[in-house]
Order: structure tokens, then sequence, then C-alpha cells
């Protein structure tokens, strides 16, 4: 299964950073988006003025990862949401990347689902006695 992640980040040198980062080492379907589309089965990564055009409540709020600049009055949003992942615009790229992999992930746990060859970080290894 293909992890589809839509970006909707006004700060264009930060999409064009995380998309690449996405695309090279993920096997994902990443998209830009002027609008994210909360009905599409996929991994939302907003930014503040994203989140504030989303109608609330979210569907599956799990799969969201917020890119904000701190803003109070968005994190108190963001936890009534049930937003469970919240990256500082001003964190590495790596520190999104690890978010947007938790949000794939449990999206997947929710879905009863395995991410073959999608947004993880190795298939598991058995362990030697």
């Amino acid at each position: 299964m293909l992890q589809t992640v839509q970006l909707s980040i006004t700060d264009r040198a930060y999409q064009a950073a995380l998309r690449g980062a996405l695309s090279h080492s993920c096997a994902s379907h990443v998209e830009s988006v002027e609008r994210p589309d909360p009905s599409q089965h996929c991994v939302l990564v907003l930014d503040d003025e994203a989140f504030a055009r989303l109608p609330l409540p979210l569907p599956n709020p799990e799969r969201v990862v917020l890119i904000t600049r701190k803003a109070a009055q968005v994190l108190s949003q963001a936890w009534e949401a049930g937003i469970m992942s919240v990256v500082w615009a001003d964190d590495p790229i790596s520190t999104a990347m690890l978010a947007i992999m938790a949000a794939a992930l449990r999206m997947a746990k929710w879905q009863g689902t395995a991410i073959p060859g999608g947004i993880s970080p190795s298939a598991a290894t058995p362990l030697r006695k």
C-alpha cells in the first residue's frame, strides 16, 4: 500500500524541503495542496493557516501533523481538535519527518493494516536466540 501525504504549508521553502525529504526517504505519494482534504485517506501536514481553514471536528485527527510557530491559540485549538503531532516551524526537517512517520503508523494501526514499503523506518527483523 502506498501512503499518501498531503502538504498544505504556505512557507514554500519549508514545503519544498519537506517534500524532497519525503520523496527521497519514503515510498509515499506526496501532494502539495492549497486546501487540505480531510475526506482523503492520507496523512495531512498543515501549517497554522491550513489548520484554521479546516472544519472541526477533524475526522481521524491522529493522522494530522501541525507545523506551527508556537502560537498559544493555535496550540489550544490543536489540543481540542485531538491533534497528536505538533512540530515547531523552526525544528529541523528530520523532526517533521518523524512526526509524519508516526502519523502514518497510527493510521495503519487504526486501519489494522501494515504499510509494506510505505512510511516506516524498516521492516522488523526476527530476534536471535
